[in-house]
């Protein structure tokens, strides 16, 4: 099987729920999409979609890296070897980590079709299902609960709570949730670089009987040391986010002592699901569980993580709920969602379907 053409697009998604983190508010996002067509006429899917204030790159900067030269260079090459074929990806658009990641993601769909295998278990399924956490942004404690209640009651286990902002409303929006859900509901929380290392302690500490499962880049990017210098008690359900790109910043925050007790592994970070792996292996290898997020994105995105994170055994949180806000997407299937617990089908590759 060979790669006979690559298809490039963009797509504007619009959201149903619009939200605000610590330095925007964002209605619409859009993906880029890729289509790999194999000699055989499959069709392997890739999307992806940066965030700016992570990987230095808007969308418009990935599509430019994906230039009819360089596609070219993939064209004809077959499709046995996924990770040559990943290799030379990464070295041809090495300037774009987003351009990277979509690629990735179409050439594995492709792979694992041409295999009859859904993706996890070419990669080595160790989990079946997980409940994903689903995200609260920085709004009002009133519209907090409110939010908070309807998707208690569409099932969902696990609340991931934006914050901040203002120390003194996210302990409020934390204490008021706990009030009216109780333990049966998990929270997790996601300060966006918005304390210093002060503050997260009376956080710490005015949140210890709240049952807080994770803290997700408590601090700012160039923190690392900071963070190495927490209490052990702190740190071990500290993740980090921003702070973790790449492979080699998995290794630098892994370096004794540890930055952290949670990687949070991005697809639209670390360029690609290679590179996922990688930092899920320094991990392993270090006694750091995972989490995997997302940014808005597309099902395709959303359906590689998933496949990705139920290959790791240390996978302990996913927050994939990036496309569940959308108001239109390119493919439907790909993941299973029922009652908050994601689990996937028994389909080839990332089993989606064109819309």
């Amino acid at each position: 099987m060979k790669i006979r053409q690559i298809n490039v697009r963009k797509e504007n998604l619009l959201l149903t729920r619009p939200y605000t983190i610590a330095f925007k508010t964002v209605d619409a996002v859009e993906n880029g999409i890729i289509e790999i067509i194999a000699d055989n006429g499959m069709k392997g899917y890739g999307a992806f979609n940066p965030s700016y204030f992570v990987v230095g790159e808007h969308l418009e900067d990935a599509l430019a890296v994906l230039d009819e030269e360089r596609l070219s260079s993939l064209v004809g090459k077959e499709l046995d070897d996924i990770h040559a074929l990943c290799a030379f990806v990464q070295k041809t658009f090495k300037t774009s980590p987003t351009a990277r990641t979509g690629l990735e993601i179409a050439l594995y769909d492709l792979f694992a079709q041409g295999k009859g295998l859904p993706l996890v278990q070419v990669l080595g399924q160790k989990i079946t299902s997980m409940p994903t956490s689903i995200t609260i942004g920085i709004k009002g404690v009133s519209e907090t609960l409110e939010e908070a209640k309807e998707y208690t009651s569409r099932g969902f286990k696990i609340l991931k709570v934006k914050l901040g902002i203002s120390l003194e409303e996210d302990l409020e929006r934390l204490i008021r949730l706990r009030e009216r859900f109780g333990y049966d509901v998990g929270i997790i929380i996601d300060a966006n670089q918005g304390y210093n290392a002060r503050q997260l302690s009376r956080f710490t500490a005015e949140t210890a009987g709240l049952q807080i499962g994770l803290i997700e880049q408590p601090l700012p990017v160039g923190q690392e040391d900071e963070m190495r210098r927490l209490p052990d008690q702190i740190k071990r359900i500290v993740a980090a986010d921003e702070s973790l790109v790449t492979p080699d910043n998995a290794i630098q925050l892994a370096t004794l002592p540890p930055a952290c007790g949670f990687f949070n592994i991005k697809l639209m970070k670390c360029g690609g699901i290679s590179q996922a792996l990688r930092i899920a292996d320094t991990a392993a290898a270090h006694s750091i569980w995972l989490m995997w997020g997302c940014n808005d994105e597309s099902i395709i995105s959303i359906t590689a993580a998933l496949h990705t994170a139920f290959a790791c055994g240390h996978t302990k949180f996913i927050d994939l709920d990036g496309s569940l806000d959308l108001a239109k997407d390119v493919v439907s299937g790909g993941f299973l969602l029922k009652d908050g617990i994601m689990s996937i089908p028994d389909k080839p590759g990332l089993g989606l379907t064109e819309r």
